[in-house]
């Protein structure tokens, strides 16, 4: 995709006012609001005539019955039988930013939970290793598309970089609750496994460099991934877990039994199944199994039909019924056109929509969006809806104890129903694309 420079300025000014639009937003105090007449699809299923209210702090009612929903609106002080908002109308231009105090008809739209991504890198140009004002645009590019909460994940950087990557997206998360915290994808990889990491900056996970980014982290860190092999890849995992950490398995080439040992040892993901891993082999049968084995194990899959082809995404979307979570493993590139990126101090050329390594041509992360990863799923791969919003939604919020109340989030993620974060996507009911979008009760698209 090549845009002149016109389009390009253009572009630019457009996605910073729609970052400048959620930065102002979610300053703002949230305010009640109630969405009818919407097809609801959740982890639950799907539902007819939905409606919801937000007391604006969490969802407090739904249902499909109209003297319900007038009932539950009276009840946060929203007319019921008010002119509602056209949804054609809300959240256009500037009154993204405007109160969320009203009632929306849906006319037939799709209802979901906010998309959940937790191992993604950036968006619009900007990679979260970029520091404040690099995740505040690589965050609105993700919430344009439905991402309500998201995971930041950080590449491997010398140490120290890495430890002030850390510190700043900890300083942000009082005032972004959209942001969950950080994923540290590196610096303990396999060197055969690295994939578009710098095999420079790669460390074997000593007591001393997991006590740096703890400390760094200061309870900001979600996940790491961990090639479970190194020499000290079980002891840091143990180290991790009783931190409070996630680790994950992945960029590995872990045999069978070093897999289950590491998901033994605490580890609780695997890291973008497939990928930076050695594959399946009936007499070599390495970590897929220990992961699709154990029911404590969450399990990434990058939907994008490149990183894994469709045969191998339906193959491994039933591994693990309700354990495989959509992520996107977006980079800079996201949403942007064809040419030259950087992942973290790479170069990585994207062309037709893939990135790659200028080095050596290996695949850099994706220009994915959970977005189109849903819409793959249900309109290329016939996956049903309720899976396809649940491996966006519920199954990540799951892997971090989020689809139960937390200190993080306050409200459990993952579900439209009493009780849960006000997180709400509509959607076109033909295309599955993203028309608006609320993050904790505060309109932003």
């Amino acid at each position: 995709m090549a845009v002149s420079e016109s389009e390009g300025l253009n572009m630019e000014q457009s996605r910073e006012r729609f970052a400048n639009g959620v930065d102002v937003a979610l300053a703002q105090s949230s305010r009640p609001f109630a969405i009818h007449n919407a097809r609801k699809v959740d982890a639950r299923g799907v539902a007819e005539h939905y409606w919801l209210v937000s007391d604006g702090s969490a969802i407090m009612a739904t249902g499909n019955r109209d003297d319900d929903f007038a009932a539950a609106c009276a009840s946060v002080g929203l007319d019921a039988d008010a002119d509602s908002d056209s949804v054609s109308s809300v959240g256009s231009g500037d009154s993204m930013t405007g109160s969320a105090g009203f009632v929306t008809n849906a006319a037939g739209r799709m209802m979901t939970p906010g998309y959940v991504d937790i191992h993604a890198h950036g968006s619009w140009g900007s990679s979260f290793d970029d520091g404040v004002q690099g995740i505040r645009m690589a965050r609105a590019g993700h919430m344009m598309h439905g991402t309500t909460r998201q995971v930041l994940s950080l590449i491997t950087n010398p140490l120290d970089v890495m430890c002030a990557n850390l510190q700043t997206v900890r300083g942000m998360m009082g005032a972004r609750p959209d942001i969950l915290g950080s994923h540290l994808e590196g610096p303990f990889l396999a060197l055969s496994r690295k994939g578009a990491h710098d095999p420079e900056c790669l460390k074997d996970p000593v007591p001393e460099y997991v006590d740096r980014l703890l400390h760094a982290a200061n309870g900001c860190l979600r996940q790491i991934t961990i090639a479970p092999e190194l020499p000290h890849g079980i002891d840091a995992i143990c180290r991790f877990a009783a931190a409070g950490v996630v680790p994950a398995v992945g960029h590995c080439d872990a045999d069978y039994a070093t897999a289950c040992r590491g998901f033994d040892a605490g580890a609780g993901i695997m890291t973008h199944m497939f990928n930076a891993m050695n594959g399946l082999h009936h007499r070599e049968p390495g970590p897929i199994p220990a992961a699709v084995e154990d029911p404590r194990v969450t399990v990434e899959l990058i939907n994008d039909g490149f990183h894994v082809q469709d045969p191998m995404v339906r193959l491994g979307f039933g591994f693990a019924p309700h354990r495989i979570a959509f992520v996107t493993d977006a980079m800079a590139a996201t949403d942007c056109p064809d040419g030259h990126y950087l992942l973290g101090a790479l170069d990585v050329n994207v062309i037709d929509g893939h990135a790659r390594l200028a080095s050596n041509g290996a695949i850099a992360g994706s220009t994915l969006t959970l977005e189109k990863a849903v819409q793959r799923a249900v309109l290329e791969l016939g996956f049903t809806p309720t899976d396809a919003v649940e491996a966006a939604t519920l199954i990540p919020a799951k892997a971090f104890g989020f689809d139960r109340a937390n200190p993080v989030t306050k409200q459990p993620l993952g579900l439209l129903a009493p009780g849960y974060a006000a997180d709400v996507l509509l959607l076109n009911p033909a295309t599955w694309a993203v028309e608006h979008v609320w993050c904790d009760a505060h309109l932003l698209r």
